[in-house]
């Protein structure tokens, strides 16, 4: 089972993306995306310091259109890739990434989105100094509940001994005076208190333009870095993605649901380096890509042939999958047993050790075959039941 994971806020480095720049194919369709974006991508990968680029409005578009544009690279026929590729995921705002590369929504659309929330943090962060310091160790319990004491926010939860902690200056001095027991704390160089409520303001600028835009499902499980559920919806994608500016990264569960899927390999797009790290420790035993450089494509090709093992969420004109959002035991509803749903109809829940998650029919319309039964344990995004929409032909 192959994952392939597009990388946050952080991951950028003076000149990363000129080795990339050097092939005329990918340095044409990075300046597309550039223009598309309104921002000279090209001068900041290339040219511009660590500081312009630690900028919130200039590293956000950075990082998608380079992930987007190496994605081309890696897999020249797109359509082709979905043979392989069982799952994709983004950190923060490489979920937009993530997106795009599933087809949630086109590449173009994620610039404009990008830029638009790149530049509406920006201005949130400038309303009051607020930033945000890494957690490494100590006891979980103990961490967060250090964070609650000083109304700090774990606004990244990356897996065992990796929290990052968010909110005002003064609330991480405090913390910084008062660390958990054996946890080593480090200031991160960003601009705010990113995936916290002092992100709200963005939120809603970034809610109102997502109105307009047009989605298809995803053509392969996106894995939520909000709750790692699989989402296979277009407007949940989009809704998900203007919600996750003020909620935390929960890239912890994405990792569980990686295991539960069976993953074997992770390949990470560039500038990569970041989650395959974090990977490397949480996932013992999966194999791991990190795509830094175009001298690496072959390579990487061939990495993702041997994982490559596609998801069962392919594309139909004719009928559209409900599909499991997590893994756990499914269980129908007692008026579900229909010949037809109505939109928005709550079908069942799937219930994990965590909790249970209701399951609606995002498209009315005849149910054409149930593939599971109640009672049947599920996996995250596994086809539950398929239905011919209204008004097809």
């Amino acid at each position: 089972m192959l994952v392939i994971v597009a990388p946050g806020q952080g991951a950028q480095s003076p000149g990363f993306l000129t080795p990339w720049l050097a092939d005329p194919t990918f340095r044409s369709r990075f300046e597309w995306l550039s223009t598309v974006a309104g921002i000279d991508l090209v001068e900041h990968g290339t040219n511009s310091d660590a500081e312009t680029i630690r900028a919130t409005e200039i590293a956000q578009p950075l990082l998608v259109a380079t992930g987007l544009v190496a994605a081309l690279e890696l897999f020249p026929h797109p359509t082709e890739a979905f043979r392989m590729i069982g799952a994709v995921a983004g950190h923060s705002v490489g979920e937009l990434t993530a997106a795009a590369g599933a087809g949630a929504i086109t590449a173009e659309q994620a610039m404009v989105l990008v830029r638009e929330r790149g530049r509406a943090m920006a201005t949130a962060s400038a309303t009051i100094p607020t930033g945000m310091t890494a957690v490494l160790g100590g006891d979980r319990d103990e961490v967060l509940a250090a964070l609650a004491r000083h109304g700090l926010t774990p606004a990244n939860d990356n897996g065992p001994g990796q929290i990052v902690a968010a909110g005002t200056l003064e609330q991480l001095a405090a913390l910084a005076e008062a660390a958990p027991a054996k946890a080593r704390l480090i200031p991160l160089s960003v601009a705010g208190a990113f995936h916290t409520t002092h992100m709200a303001p963005a939120v809603s600028h970034l809610e109102s333009l997502a109105r307009s835009v047009s989605t298809h499902d995803p053509r392969t499980r996106l894995v939520s870095n909000r709750d790692g559920q699989v989402v296979h919806h277009g407007e949940d994608v989009i809704r998900r993605i203007v919600g996750q500016i003020a909620s935390p990264v929960r890239w912890d569960l994405c990792m569980e649901t990686f295991q539960d899927l069976g993953v074997t390999g992770i390949l990470e797009m560039p500038p990569a380096g970041t989650l395959t790290g974090i990977a490397k420790r949480a996932l013992k035993g999966v194999e791991t890509f990190a795509l830094k450089s175009p001298d690496q494509l072959d390579e990487a090709r061939a990495f993702c042939e041997r994982h490559g093992e596609g998801s069962p969420m392919e594309s139909s004109p004719t009928w559209r999958m409900v599909v499991a959002p997590s893994k756990g035991i499914f269980h129908r509803a007692p008026d579900a047993d229909v010949e037809s749903f109505a939109t928005g109809t709550v079908i069942g829940d799937v219930a994990s050790t965590r909790d249970r998650t209701p399951v609606s029919a995002r498209h009315g319309g005849r149910v054409v075959e149930w593939l599971v039964e109640d009672g049947d344990p599920v996996d995250p995004g596994q086809p539950l039941v398929r239905i011919h929409p209204v008004g097809a032909a």
